[in-house]
């Protein structure tokens, strides 16, 4: 029957609102500033701009500072004083990040700080939220939110006070290792999801860290890396997020480990003094980034409150510094102000403050929440999805991440769920008992049982006993060349195992074992794990292994997969793929802190796999648990793609929801897709990534991610925002009216289909003709402004998207402030950033 569509409604979308400068630090920036007259006769208009150099706005302690922070100060020993400015270890060993002690004598008690961008880590179960940014997929600030105060309550019910998090440097290079840990390529929508999670996150009472300030967009190198980024770029790319969340709120920020223009973050007082807290006015307190502070006098004066996670340079040293004369009083006595006034603000001065109690439910329904609405179908050729009929009644499941869940990255970002359900008995589940829903392994996660050593010895199920030493010498004959892969599976101290003299897993000095990955570090029995690749040639190859039993014994497995057991697993799937109606197969990127990317490819062989199967059943969906974007040699033969992230302990119930059109998939891409390895924005250039002789330049100045794209004519794989429904949606009369010094663009969206769907409405603007005159660099479009829609079948909205006057302006380098971006403006409406369904031209600024 007809469907009758619902009378429109109409909703104004608008980002929140810039934080303006004063007008007496807004006079102080254009003083003595004559150039600016061409700016008054109409080529743009200066909104805000920074105090010229030498003009100090600063305080020397922060403006609002109650009676009782500045009595504490006063009271305080030096001794006292630094210790409030430095980690140390936590006596009651709750396993989070930091602790700083407190001061039994003034009643000041500890303060717990945990990493937490998917969750709260600590040694204690907690929600295991889907990766950040799967949350930014759904374009929902509203939603970022709610994922904040989730983050926020168990926070402090698991005896937190303070949360690493969140992440917001830019989606810059596919290859960065924590890309699921942020947003987006796009500085106007992280900032909108920052700024809201920010809010989330300390309603609950739980200081958010903001991280990590400045450019810190990759992993390799980050401990030395010296950025190099003009003005302009700065501002309008990576610093517009943290700008919001200073906006929101946050109560702390942390500074990144790499070099800035060849100062260190954390001594460098023009990011820290000058723009955070003169520019932004940020209240609140600088800690480190764990390890990233090398000075006491220069980090502690430009800025930088408190070194974590212990107390090497603002411990004795800075008490050292203080009576020699080096830093004075003042000094510190600000940085322990600006940490008591936050404290003092959020109710963390005074000991035995109430926690709430934790609600698991609650965190399993918001992380199914946000799973489901960023769950993101790239590709779904003759509606092959949802399954439906004859193809949800025949499944083949393969790959590794089928059977076990991939619920997060590695690194910090890790948290131990309640518990996860894997995707195949989800599936099962939700196809019930009139179905066939089989499974096949296809890629070997774990490795096989060795083949015996001579002399033989079982080296599968090894129980060392508690202060006990095992030791095994042998023979590994391989029986032609070929790539081996060893696993070692373990609990306590990683055994030492040798290869022809070579040890197999060794600890790397400097990096924690929590830098693992989030699937590769675990074992499905959820003992740790270790991977090593070598080929082999045919022969005898000498293997040792020693193992210590430790204080409580030692358990442990050696295990291998070869190309005759790979060969085996593929041929296994490929048998499975032909006997079922349907195939879906995951497929799996395993990133973790501390590392970046070496390749955009799957890795392993399930490049050959997906081919192998979907040549053998072309019904064959591919789910993507990666943490970035990939690759895809083998998409033409598949017949959709569902790309699913990292996500989070309800993230089979999510998959199977989608899969199956209990829901539509409601997520966009938050960065493009690269049609190969050498087409992006970091592609090609050393310079550009990973860097060359230490220093690495910011090329591509303003065109970062989809930008770039355009500005080069490069065709990507998938672009900026895209992401399909299963219905279909028609867009109409564009208007755009003048809202102050923004616009309202207002549009209809219409589902045509016949399913109620999701849509993200995005509006792109052109260029400013006037700023061009000036030779402000601009993108040829950028994203204004979106909005996030569901829609019953003929269902109607008529929607209002602000476009605010800082999204209409650019950071003039020559002016050293914000310049609103006048004259005719071309804009466009449509559903990604390559997608454009409505445009028009409209003038900004006098006609």
């Amino acid at each position: 029957m007809p469907h009758t569509p619902r009378q429109e409604q109409d909703e104004t979308a608008s980002a929140p609102a810039p934080r303006h400068l004063s007008r007496r630090r807004l006079l102080l920036a254009l003083a003595g500033a004559a150039a600016l007259s061409a700016v008054a006769a109409g080529a743009g208009r200066v909104l805000a701009a920074p105090p010229p150099p030498g003009a100090r706005t600063g305080r020397p302690v922060p403006a609002r500072l109650s009676e009782r922070v500045r009595t504490l100060v006063a009271q305080l020993t030096l001794d006292e004083k630094t210790t409030l400015l430095h980690g140390a270890t936590d006596p009651a060993g709750l396993g989070q990040a930091g602790y700083v002690p407190g001061v039994p004598r003034l009643g000041i008690p500890p303060l717990r700080l945990a990493d937490g961008p998917a969750g709260v880590r600590v040694a204690r179960r907690a929600t295991a939220l889907p990766a950040p940014v799967m949350l930014a997929a759904a374009f929902d600030p509203a939603l970022a939110r709610a994922y904040g105060q989730v983050i926020g309550h168990e926070g402090r019910a698991l005896g937190q006070d303070v949360l690493l998090a969140p992440m917001v440097n830019l989606i810059r290079t596919p290859y960065a290792g924590r890309n699921f840990e942020t947003f987006a390529e796009d500085p106007l929508l992280s900032a909108d999801l920052v700024a809201e999670e920010v809010r989330g996150i300390q309603a609950e009472g739980l200081v958010a860290t903001v991280k990590h300030l400045a450019l810190n967009n990759q992993e390799r190198d980050r401990m030395s890396v010296d950025v190099r980024a003009a003005e302009q770029t700065l501002h309008e790319t990576e610093l517009r997020g943290f700008e919001a969340a200073v906006a929101a709120g946050a109560g702390s920020v942390m500074a990144a480990y790499n070099k800035i223009d060849g100062v260190h973050a954390t001594e460098n007082s023009a990011l820290l003094t000058e723009v955070l807290r003169e520019l932004w006015g940020f209240e609140g307190w600088v800690m480190s980034d764990w390890g990233a502070v090398h000075s006491t006098v220069a980090a502690l004066t430009a800025g930088c409150d408190m070194e974590m996670p212990g107390g090497a340079y603002y411990g004795a040293a800075l008490r050292r510094a203080v009576d020699d004369g080096r830093i004075g009083h003042d000094v510190v006595d600000t940085a322990v102000a600006r940490f008591l006034a936050v404290r003092e603000r959020f109710g963390l001065l005074d000991e035995g403050a109430d926690r709430p109690t934790r609600d698991a439910a609650a965190g399993a329904r918001l992380a199914l929440r946000v799973a489901t609405a960023g769950a993101t179908l790239l590709r779904n050729e003759a509606g092959t999805l949802p399954l439906t009929g004859r193809a949800a009644r025949s499944i083949a499941v393969i790959g590794p991440t089928g059977a076990v869940p991939l619920v997060s990255g590695g690194g910090s970002a890790h948290v131990v769920p309640d518990g996860a359900t894997s995707p195949l008995d989800a599936l099962r589940a939700r196809a019930g008992d009139g179905a066939t829903v089989t499974y096949a392994l296809g890629e070997d996660l774990y490795g096989k049982p060795l083949p015996p050593t001579v002399p033989s010895r079982d080296l599968d199920a090894v129980d060392v006993a508690a202060a006990g030493t095992w030791h095994h010498e042998g023979t590994l004959t391989a029986t032609e060349d070929d790539d081996w892969s060893f696993f070692v599976h373990y609990s306590g101290k990683r055994p030492v195992v040798t290869l022809d003299g070579v040890e197999l897993f060794p600890v790397k000095a400097g990096v924690a074992e929590f830098f693992a990955g989030g699937l590769g570090g675990r074992a499905a029995d959820g003992l740790a794990l270790r991977r090593a690749d070598r080929r082999l040639a045919a022969g005898p190859h000498t293997l040792t292994v020693t193992a210590q039993g430790g204080a409580t014994g030692q358990l442990f497995r050696l295990r291998a997969a070869t190309g005759a057991t790979r060969a085996a697993d593929r041929a296994e799937a490929v048998a499975a793929a032909r006997a079922a109606r349907s195939v879906v197969l995951f497929a799996y990127e395993d990133a973790s802190e501390g590392r970046d990317r070496t390749g955009l490819a799957l890795p392993g062989r399930q490049e050959d796999l997906i081919a192998a199967v979907s040549a053998a059943n072309p019904r064959t969906t591919v789910v993507l648990n990666t943490s970035s974007a990939v690759t895809m040699p083998w998409l033409d033969g598949t017949a959709a793609v569902l790309q699913m992230y990292y996500p989070g302990q309800e993230g089979a119930a999510a998959t199977a929801a989608v899969l199956f059109g209990d829901a539509d998939p409601g997520g966009r891409l938050t960065q493009t897709f690269p049609a190969s390895e050498d087409r992006h924005p970091t592609a090609g250039d050393p310079v550009r990534y990973p860097g060359k002789d230490g220093i690495e330049e910011y090329g591509e100045g303003v065109h970062v991610g989809y930008r770039w794209y355009d500005a080069n004519d490069v065709t990507p794989l998938f672009p900026f925002g895209h992401g399909l429904s299963y219905t279909r949606f028609l867009y109409a009369d564009l208007r755009v009216a003048p809202a102050g010094d923004g616009l309202d663009v207002g549009f209809t969206v219409i589902n045509t289909g016949t399913r109620t769907g999701v849509e993200v409405a995005q509006v792109y603007l052109g260029p400013s003709p006037d700023l061009a005159a000036l030779g402000v660099d601009q993108p040829s479009r950028l994203l204004a402004g979106y909005r996030r829609l569901e829609l019953s079948p003929g269902g109607r909205r008529r929607v209002t998207v602000r476009v605010a006057a800082r999204t209409l302006s650019s950071w003039d380098p020559a002016r050293h402030g914000w310049i609103l971006g006048t004259g005719r403006r071309e804009l466009r409406v449509g559903s990604s950033s390559r997608a454009f369904r409505l445009g028009t031209e409209t003038r900004v600024g006098t006609p």
